[in-house]
């Protein structure tokens, strides 16, 4: 299996992209993490006769499921501004509102199957088990993939991580920041804060209480919210991995 992030804009429809990527790409594959927000979502619920259609500033929790050439079979959900989920089997017209990343995973064909980077997949699964676990080393594994040794000449280093992420274990709002800059193929450090000696350090340091904080070239950016706006804003691109 190998991996592709998909960047979705303002006003796309999430499932007919994804359907036409499918058809284009005839592969089979999954959708391995997401994050973005809608602002109109269409899903199936179970028993109903018609979907649901809900419009409004609603934040993507989690969209997993298939991808074929014959079609896709996803389950969405998703918070609404009182913070209520919801949630049922993806359907025709759910637009992104600003923004949308996806990973995707794409199953090998052909006899070229044998020259797809497994070792990026095995990473990204590892990945999403462990929402703390820093984002693989995507390029560092594709040269050693391609050259079919894990040497590499000093100018293929990669630059220096500029974000660092603080996070607290289980808080939700750290792993969907830590989704997020997996998603976007953002290096970045993290630290995970486990005793109050590393939480009253941090807050000394960035003078907030809260978790997660983000930092960009040693200078606090915020938690998670901030991170997210700047996202939509679309100020986090210059620190994507090429």
């Amino acid at each position: 299996m190998h991996t592709l992030p998909l960047h979705l804009d303002a006003g796309s429809d999430v499932r007919q992209c994804l359907e036409s990527l499918a058809r284009e790409r005839q592969a089979s594959g999954f959708v391995l993490s997401v994050v973005g927000n809608l602002s109109t979502a269409v899903f199936q619920c179970p028993g109903k006769a018609a979907p649901t259609r809900l419009r409004g500033e609603l934040e993507i929790i989690t969209l997993s499921g298939t991808l074929a050439p014959e079609g896709v079979h996803l389950h969405l959900s998703f918070s609404d501004g009182d913070c209520r989920v919801w949630g049922g089997h993806l359907e025709p017209g759910t637009l992104v509102l600003r923004a949308a990343d996806l990973l995707l995973g794409f199953l090998p064909t052909g006899p070229s199957a044998a020259s797809h980077p497994v070792s990026l997949a095995a990473a990204a699964a590892a990945a999403a088990a462990d929402p703390t676990r820093p984002a693989p080393p995507v390029r560092a594994a594709a040269e050693a993939t391609a050259s079919g040794s894990s040497t590499r000449h000093p100018s293929a280093d990669p630059a220096p991580v500029r974000l660092e992420i603080a996070v607290l274990p289980g808080c939700p709002w750290s792993a969907r920041a830590l989704r997020m800059l997996r998603t976007l193929a953002i290096p970045h450090r993290v630290e995970t804060v486990r005793s109050d000696q590393q939480r009253q350090a941090l807050a000394q340091r960035s003078g907030l209480t809260s978790l997660p904080v983000v930092f960009l070239d040693g200078v606090v950016l915020g938690g998670y919210d901030a991170l997210a706006e700047r996202h939509g804003r679309g100020e986090l691109d210059e620190l994507r991995q090429p």
